[in-house]
């Protein structure tokens, strides 16, 4: 007998590295997970422009 195979499901990127992208003509906020669901980039108004949302964390550097 052999025993029946089970499919792991596919597992999910954690929270803090899923990309929010915004739309250029009304400003709908989307994730990178929802764009790859569809089959064409675009947005619900019909825009494909999307600008990536950075994180309000400022880097210092520090001169030699």
């Amino acid at each position: 007998m052999s025993e029946p195979i089970q499919e792991n499901p596919p597992e999910e990127k954690p929270a803090s590295f899923n990309v929010i992208y915004s739309c250029m003509r009304c400003g709908t906020n989307v994730t990178q997970s929802e764009l790859t669901r569809l089959p064409e980039i675009k947005c619900i108004c019909g825009f494909r422009v999307f600008t990536k949302i950075r994180p309000p964390v400022v880097k210092t550097i520090k001169a030699f």
